[in-house]
């Protein structure tokens, strides 16, 4: 008899609150440089120094997750969070800020490292003595992406209203950790069943040469994409002549259009494979960039980031879903989140430096190009996990069906 379908919210709440600060990275660096004593290029290298450590965080535990237990890991997480971003929102002292952004990024890196460990563990068949959601990780993966981009939308909207200052963005991200927390009474102490050291090569990564591909590929997809996002309100203000609050306005009606491209990944889940979102996709989201860099008026500039904003978190549920079967243990989940963060890092001041040498245009151009070329290695790897999930079906027949059981 199958196994009741549950969502497993806590991952999904993690998931969440782990995400949010990327999102909320220009508003926060905004808001760094308007209410502190700091340059553009030092507020930008605090939200610099956030996402470096909590890719560090994805680096440091991606293997460790079980071995400390999920519960313990995700409530350090969430502690450090809450201190980290909420000591920060409170002083106006500039190493404090700095300090508690770097802390607070750690914490956000570590509770997603948890989220990504079980979100890909839920492949895993089911042994005794152990609980196991009823879920899938592409459905859970939409749904963690559906609460950021919602969550994210309504900061955006609200923040405005609440005054001038660095306070309000940091003390979200804090506020979203501490309600969070209750929900991890619900973690256990083990992310999910081990696996036979037969199925799962001891303590060795599987498909290493795939990947590797990936998490070499994803620093590179993620600073394109966040190359656009830091630089898009200068863009609309500066070449399209659009005023703030017309820019405002299209940020949050992209963020909404968001929703849309979540709930369509998640209705979709994976009847269309793959490769096919993930190449295609990213092929598209190349000429969205294109569009909106080159705009120089609001139907361009509003089709663009919309569009965008449509397709991004579709292609990265879906790269999220790959490198989550890559490894059932989920630490190529976490290695490639994480290798992600880095270029999420680095993507406002190169799209800034691109900016200021090439103008917008030209920097929509070299982001485009770049996207296509980085499309080859993440949908060649897409393409091989299918190739070796087919060729190996056979041969794990009893496995893939208790997993279906339990998915059903």
């Amino acid at each position: 008899m199958s196994a009741p379908r549950t969502t497993p919210w806590p991952l999904v709440a993690l998931f969440t609150a782990g995400y949010l600060a990327p999102y909320l990275l220009p508003t926060t660096v905004g808001r760094l440089q308007s209410g502190l004593p700091l340059s553009a290029t030092q507020a930008g290298a605090i939200g610099s120094a956030l996402l470096l450590s909590s890719a560090t965080a994805g680096f440091l535990l991606a293997s460790r997750v079980e071995r400390i237990g999920p519960r313990t890991l995700a409530r350090t997480g969430l502690l450090l969070a809450v201190l980290g971003y909420g000591g920060a929102a409170l002083t106006t002292h500039v190493p404090a800020v700095i300090a508690g952004a770097v802390a607070g990024g750690f914490g956000s890196g570590t509770v997603t490292a948890v989220a990504a460990t079980g979100i890909a563990a839920m492949g895993v068949p089911p042994r005794e003595g152990v609980r196991a959601w009823g879920s899938d990780p592409h459905r859970t993966t939409t749904l963690g992406l559906l609460g950021v981009s919602a969550l994210a939308g309504a900061v955006y909207l609200t923040v405005p209203h609440l005054g001038p200052g660095h306070a309000q963005p940091l003390a979200a991200i804090a506020l979203t950790a501490l309600a969070v927390w209750p929900l991890t009474s619900r973690l256990s102490s083990r992310t999910a069943p081990a696996l036979p050291r037969t199925a799962t090569g001891g303590s060795r990564l599987p498909h290493l040469r795939s990947g590797l591909l990936l998490a070499a590929a994803m620093p590179c997809w993620s600073a394109v994409q966040n190359s656009l996002w830091g630089v898009s309100g200068r863009i609309g203000l500066t070449q399209a002549h659009l005023s703030e609050v017309t820019v405002g306005a299209v940020f949050a009606v992209a963020l909404g259009a968001g929703l849309l491209g979540v709930v369509g990944a998640g209705a979709l889940g994976p009847r269309l494979g793959q490769a096919l979102p993930i190449g295609l996709g990213t092929i598209l989201i190349a000429g969205c960039i294109a569009l909106s860099a080159s705009a120089t008026d609001l139907t361009t500039f509003a089709s663009g980031e919309i569009a965008w904003n449509v397709l991004y978190p579709v292609v990265l549920s879906y790269v999220i879903g790959l490198a989550a079967s890559l490894d059932p243990r989920g630490r190529w989940a976490v290695l490639v989140g994480s290798a992600s963060s880095l270029g999420t890092a680095v993507g406002p001041m190169t799209g800034s430096l691109l900016a200021a040498r090439a103008g917008f245009p030209a920097m929509g151009t070299i982001l485009a190009v770049g996207l296509l070329v980085v499309a080859v290695p993440l949908t060649a790897v897409a393409l091989r996990r299918r190739t070796t999930t087919v060729a190996a079906g056979p041969a794990f027949a009893d496995e893939t069906a208790v997993r279906l059981d339990v998915a059903a």
